[in-house]
């Protein structure tokens, strides 16, 4: 079996790099009594994959850690065990057994949903650029891939962009592609957006917090990953 680990990414933790989150919980993982299956060879260790990496400097609603059981265990008992491993910064939301032959959770997560706060100079600029961005049907813009830099069409994978203005600024609510073949990040999006207001540089304080992660159900609508 599998045991699903939904956490949260504060703040004071944004800074700390996905190798580094990787490292903490598999010792997180081995400060548990949790049954985890490991690796087999010189170096072992525990069985785990997480949905999506999160870039360093974000913050997270909705981190899934899918980690692989030597035997079976309850929610109760399996939460229970994770909780009481993890700092204040990283607590856990949910907890689901799910059997090994449900799909793993990278594999079937297509988009996220982010909360983008924007404040200062440049951020009133940077939220009128959207209008015209979804009036477009194809924005062409320099994303990273495994190959390397390439020219793509960012358009189709901005799937809902709406902004609001708040107290202190604005903020960006985006429902964007999460996928293999077709990732828009909110950071290339932003930029996107500075270039075509004619900023050189973004707002000085911007933060990006992811609030769901989501697949898609049988009839092809967004579902929440965790439970889908």
């Amino acid at each position: 079996m599998r045991i699903l680990f939904e956490f949260e990414k504060h703040a004071r933790l944004r800074f700390i790099s996905h190798l580094d989150l990787q490292r903490f919980m598999q010792m997180a993982l081995r400060r548990t009594n949790l049954p985890v299956a490991y690796s087999q060879g010189f170096n072992p260790h525990p069985q785990m994959n997480f949905a999506s990496a999160l870039a360093m400097g974000w913050t997270s609603d909705c981190e899934i850690l899918d980690v692989k059981m030597a035997e079976d265990i309850t929610e109760d008992f399996a939460h229970q065990q994770m909780a009481a491993a993890l700092p204040p910064d990283l607590p856990l939301r949910r907890v689901r057994c799910v059997d090994d032959s449900h799909p793993k959770t990278m594999a079937i997560l297509m988009m996220a949903d982010y909360e983008i706060t924007l404040a200062g100079d440049g951020a009133e600029q940077v939220v009128n650029a959207i209008p015209g961005f979804l009036a477009e049907t194809e924005v062409l813009a320099m994303r990273k891939t495994k190959s390397g830099e390439k020219q793509t069409d960012i358009r189709p994978m901005s799937v809902m962009l709406k902004s609001i203005q708040t107290d202190v600024g604005f903020r960006i609510d985006a429902r964007l592609m999460l996928k293999e073949t077709a990732t828009l990040k909110p950071d290339l999006l932003l930029k996107v957006f500075a270039e075509r207001a004619g900023l050189a540089d973004l707002p000085a304080a911007v933060n990006i917090h992811r609030t769901k992660l989501l697949g898609l159900d049988q009839s092809c609508q967004p579902k929440d990953l965790f439970i889908l």
